[in-house]
């Protein structure tokens, strides 16, 4: 397990003094970024073989928003790996311990030089270490896109502020956009997030949305091709 401290701040804020969710996801992305500095061997790997792990899959349960000043802990744990992909828990707690955020995710493991799936060695898997899983309610990771009832949006520009170091689009930047198209009394209490081709500098996403109430799935379309599907639930 890796751990993060952090503090709910001025910029981390919405209108509310709460942490945004674009924030709190920024947070949790770090802290599973930053664990490979806990696992020297898959560090080494990686950097040997010219690799990364890229987020292919989230799904957020909302507990409750944290407010301006609170002091939050970011945690986050491997429960499964195969030889292309991770799967992990990744926690936000208050300062009494209690959660804020539930989330499990699955990384894919890429070739830099190709961007396409690489497996890793049986030494390098087996060197990794594996925590319990973690109490949630545990969703598919396929989000089902309806085939009706859609509304398109104006399309979005990549800008150079989404830009990672994977030369992409940062994956909590597609949520930030998603975001801007719900309706303004909607409270988010759970998410999916479903990632398949990665946004460059330059491109535009056209959002395309399905409300059907008690959920709103807004997905990202980069040319043809689907970018990001992102499902809310109140």
């Amino acid at each position: 397990m890796y751990s993060l401290k952090y503090k709910v701040t001025t910029s981390t804020c919405d209108s509310n003094g709460r942490l945004k969710l674009f924030s709190a996801l920024q947070m949790m992305q770090d802290c599973s970024e930053m664990w490979i500095d806990s696992e020297p061997t898959v560090k080494h790997y990686f950097a040997q073989q010219n690799m990364t792990q890229l987020l292919a899959t989230r799904q957020v349960e909302v507990v409750r928003l944290p407010e301006f000043k609170e002091d939050l802990t970011v945690t986050t744990s491997v429960y499964e790996v195969k030889p292309m992909f991770g799967f992990r828990n990744t926690f936000i707690y208050d300062a009494q311990g209690e959660p804020c955020f539930k989330t499990w995710s699955m990384g894919a493991f890429v070739d830099l030089a190709t961007g396409k799936l690489k497996r890793i060695d049986d030494a390098t898997i087996a060197s990794i270490a594996i925590d319990p899983q973690q109490e949630m309610h545990y969703r598919d990771r396929r989000i089902i896109v309806p085939k009706e009832s859609a509304v398109a949006h104006p399309p979005v520009p990549v800008m150079r502020a989404d830009i990672d170091y994977n030369k992409h689009m940062n994956n909590a930047c597609y949520v930030r956009i998603a975001m801007e198209l719900l309706p303004s009394d909607f409270v988010v209490k759970g998410m999916r997030m479903e990632y398949r081709v990665p946004a460059k500098l330059g491109d535009e996403l056209t959002p395309t949305v399905y409300d059907n109430g008690d959920t709103i799935i807004v997905s990202l379309l980069t040319g043809t091709e689907t970018s990001a599907i992102i499902e809310f639930s109140r």
